[in-house]
């Protein structure tokens, strides 16, 4: 499962911490560190390196090489963040808070962690770490950011022992395949739905009990119960293919990553690798437009309905079989659902983080047609979720004016607004 071409990159996590009295005069860089130091004896193949093997099998050496982690200051205060961006991604300046160091972000024979920790005028101070998929999920690498909490806070070892045990999740002898794994089509581009890489805009929307119960009424009766995955995900899917403008007969998809560590509860406590799949939901891009919204719903629900154990296995098979391909990305929209995965709860002796979680750009820029659900609160103290979206420049208006249109409501970023905040970029 790990292996797979779709896991070969970096992922940027971004966690923001108030300046606490308890803590005056200690120090977040060596703390931090010496629990870095800590727990890599008990994550140990995190100072290794990949390799690629034969089948383009991925394996781990581990040569005790270590990590990389930088040592940073600025001089900023944590509130010109919060001010300016309502701390939700993009943010600004993202490669001067997590460095990309000079040929340190292959998948292979590279450092598999980069950890910088930034020290703020305020007191406060912004750990970032970006991540080699291929070694762990979203769940992975909280797991070891708690162990590094907890070895902060003078534990001799994580409450929660990392378990390796990859193989829990082998492809089957003989493999065989026993699902139509769309997921994992070939799809030829084409004009509408190639994207200019050169032209993306992030930005960031944020959906409280108004907006989500807005949508939901627009649902016949019978569709009203759906979760507000389903809701959320098939509405973003929607609108985002209207505003792309697709050809009516193009294939779209929607990829609906299934965590199967509470779905089975088939794998060992303490496993940190990648245990999830994304089973697609497939129709044309007229069909998802012309529709009212609860034929998106009632294609994400069958999608997420199709994950068991065996489709689990089948993935793993289909791995071997077909040489560990990419999944589709032409004209496929994935959501991840982040809100119970604990980034906001990783405390290292500061509290918990104002911000915590993946961000988009920087080191590892995390593909356009990714998207997350991010626990947030607003302005107003109102608790929702924040989904940080990615498109081409003209996409991203016509997908702002029509979601203002169906919500009559305005988001709490723009792309104006995030262009204030680049003046805060000369003083790090």
């Amino acid at each position: 499962m790990d292996d797979q071409e779709s896991f070969r990159l970096q992922l940027p996590v971004m966690q923001f911490y108030e300046y606490k009295a308890d803590m005056m005069g200690r120090d977040p860089v060596k703390i931090i560190k010496e629990g870095v130091a800590k727990t890599l004896v008990f994550y140990y193949p995190f100072a290794g390196r990949v390799r690629e093997g034969f089948g383009r099998k991925l394996f781990v050496e581990c040569t005790g090489e270590g990590i990389l982690f930088i040592e940073a200051n600025a001089d900023v205060s944590l509130h010109q963040f919060h001010d300016y961006c309502s701390l939700q991604p993009p943010f600004p300046c993202m490669d001067q808070l997590l460095y990309d160091v000079p040929n340190s972000d292959g998948i292979l024979d590279s450092p598999l962690l980069l950890i910088q920790v930034t020290r703020l005028k305020c007191g406060g101070f912004i750990f970032a770490i970006s991540f080699n998929h291929t070694m762990c999920d979203g769940y992975g690498i909280v797991q070891f950011m708690r162990a590094i909490a907890e070895m902060a806070h003078g534990a001799h070892a994580p409450s929660v022992l990392p378990v390796w045990q990859r193989t829990v999740l082998n492809a089957r002898d003989p493999p065989i395949v026993t699902y139509p794994h769309h997921e994992y089509d070939q799809v030829e581009d084409t004009n509408t739905t190639k994207i200019a890489l050169n032209d993306m805009v992030h930005r960031s929307f944020f959906f409280g009990p108004t907006e989500i119960s807005t949508i939901r009424k627009t649902l016949p009766i019978h569709l009203r119960h759906c979760s507000t995955f389903e809701l959320l995900s098939a509405y973003i899917w929607r609108l985002r293919t209207i505003s792309l403008q697709l050809r009516p007969k193009e294939e779209v998809r929607f990829l609906c990553l299934v965590n199967l560590r509470f779905k089975f509860n088939s794998l060992p406590s303490g496993y940190y690798g990648n245990a999830f799949a994304f089973p697609a939901a497939v129709t044309t891009a007229d069909k998802l437009c012309q529709n009212p919204l609860g034929y998106a719903i009632e294609l994400v629900k069958k999608a997420k309905a199709e994950m068991t154990e065996e489709y689990i296995k089948s993935v793993a098979d289909l791995m071997v079989i077909k040489g560990r391909p990419h999944c589709t990305a032409i004209g496929s929209f994935l959501v991840s659902d982040l809100k119970k995965v604990g980034f906001g709860e990783v405390d290292f002796g500061w509290g918990k983080p104002i911000y915590g979680g993946l961000t988009m750009g920087g080191v590892g820029r995390i593909p356009g047609f990714i998207s997350y659900f991010i626990p947030f609160n607003n302005r107003v103290g109102e608790k929702g979720i924040v989904m940080p979206i990615c498109l081409p420049t003209p996409v991203m208006q016509r997908f702002v004016i029509e979601l203002d249109a169906l919500l009559k409501v305005k988001q709490p970023i723009g792309i104006e607004n995030h262009k204030r905040i680049t003046n805060i970029k000369s003083a790090l």
